[in-house]
């Protein structure tokens, strides 16, 4: 009975939060995918989650350990197992790595290791985009401090370092660290980390001893570097990062819920889906015995394992390197395609803000006033494209977001180029009839 007695008030308080974002058009809510869609949305950039090569070899994996299904609890007690080993430095080496751990989650991983690797009086440096899964770790850290530079701007970190090594008397002593928290490609706007030259910063402020880069490669782990090995090696930086996260839950279409982080001196880190954290050997252990989401989490099923292995051997073998290839090939063709649709349609060139340099990345950020409107036109003449809105992207910059992978074709991204245009048309007539708006955003993240 008490509990009945004391649920309405919270049961109203967290309907009237989810009124105020509906009212604000916020509100999330779960959708189902619709049949017959051309996929401009979805994270699978190398189009592996419907590969036949991929299925086959992970039924033949199966096939060839004879493994139970359920891993029988967290990895600490009975849930570890001689296969699981062998993966991570399989994905170790193939990174050039010394070691690496696997997580149930990007967001474990990146919760986990920030909240436990920064020790007391350390300061944590952050592109103000990196993810939510960051922030949280931020929370839980014992770091002195946590402090944003703007976005993939390599000055303004260096005078945040600058800043940071003038008033903390730690750090210039030595006995504190500095963490610098990256992501190789930002998962809203689809821009490249000035990785080599942020380095770089790092290294001159503050020397080889005090700071540790950690890079998220969620979003380009099998799309950019030889063999999609991502930006850090493409960069040949290997050594020069402390840690990384690569998931498996995007390019490598593995599964949703694990990470990797590179381990060495600078880091290097990647957010949700199954993941592995890689690095030292030293960081790895250590994250063993002070990481609270791997040590009080059932680990991964066998078959989970079993399908991060077979896409890691697709990669390994080359078989990726056409597909990386056909992705790029669409992103420079969408990119020039939306520009002359700019130059061409004084409508298109009023509501949309395209990236003026083409992305190195398969991410589109189409900003415009009215990105729920464009994308349910788009939904409804077959095109999977999703508006983001704020709280997901700061105020002021809504957008459609175009995901592009390696099964679509110039011909699906000329007709996504041709509806983008006929839409455009259509909202200019409507304006010249009168102002239509849609609803205003106060909401910060």
């Amino acid at each position: 009975m008490g509990s009945k007695t004391h649920s309405k008030p919270l049961q109203n308080k967290l309907q009237e939060l989810l009124d105020r974002r509906r009212t604000n058009a916020t509100l999330r809510n779960l959708t189902l995918p619709l049949q017959n869609q051309t996929d401009f949305s979805s994270n699978d950039f190398l189009s592996l989650s419907t590969s036949p090569q991929l299925k086959s070899e992970y039924l033949q994996e199966l096939q060839r350990n004879d493994l139970p299904l359920g891993s029988g609890g967290s990895r600490l007690l009975d849930g570890n197992s001689t296969y699981a080993e062998q993966l991570e430095q399989e994905i170790a080496n193939f990174h050039g790595a010394a070691s690496g751990l696997l997580f149930n989650s990007g967001f474990d991983a990146n919760s986990g290791f920030f909240a436990s690797v920064p020790q007391p009086g350390d300061v944590i440096v952050y592109d103000e985009l990196v993810h939510a899964s960051v922030h949280d770790g931020m929370r839980l850290s014992r770091a002195g401090k946590t402090i944003a530079f703007e976005h993939n701007s390599t000055s303004a970190l260096k005078n945040a370092l600058i800043a940071v090594l003038g008033e903390d008397e730690g750090v210039r002593d030595k006995s504190c660290n500095v963490f610098v928290a990256l992501e190789s490609i930002y998962s809203m706007d689809g821009d490249v980390c000035p990785l080599k030259e942020m380095v770089e910063v790092v290294e001159e402020v503050l020397g080889p001893e005090r700071g540790y880069i950690v890079m998220d490669e969620a979003h380009s782990t099998g799309v950019l570097g030889p063999e999609g090995r991502g930006l850090v090696c493409e960069l040949g930086l290997e050594q020069r990062i402390f840690a990384r996260l690569h998931t498996f839950g995007k390019a490598v279409a593995a599964n949703g819920g694990t990470s990797c982080y590179i381990l060495s001196k600078f880091m290097t880190v990647t957010k949700h889906f199954t993941a592995i954290i890689l690095g030292s050997d030293t960081l790895r252990h250590y994250l063993i015995n002070y990481a609270r989401p791997l040590i009080y989490t059932t680990f991964l099923s066998y078959p989970s394992l079993t399908l991060i292995r077979s896409s890691y051997r697709l990669l390994q073998s080359g078989q990726s390197v056409r597909l990386q290839a056909h992705l790029q090939h669409l992103t420079h063709h969408l990119h020039t395609s939306l520009g002359h649709l700019q130059r061409h349609s004084k409508s298109a060139g009023q509501a949309l803000t395209i990236p003026s340099a083409c992305p190195r990345s398969p991410i589109f950020a189409v900003r415009l006033a009215r990105p729920k409107v464009l994308a349910n036109f788009l939904q409804t003449h077959g095109m999977m494209v999703r508006a983001v809105v704020p709280p997901t992207v700061p105020v002021g910059t809504a957008r459609v977001r175009i995901c592009l992978h390696a099964g679509n074709t110039s011909a699906e991204v000329d007709r996504l180029v041709e509806l983008l245009g006929k839409w455009c048309e259509s909202q200019a007539g409507e304006q010249s009839q009168g102002p239509v708006q849609e609803a205003g955003v106060q909401a910060k993240l």
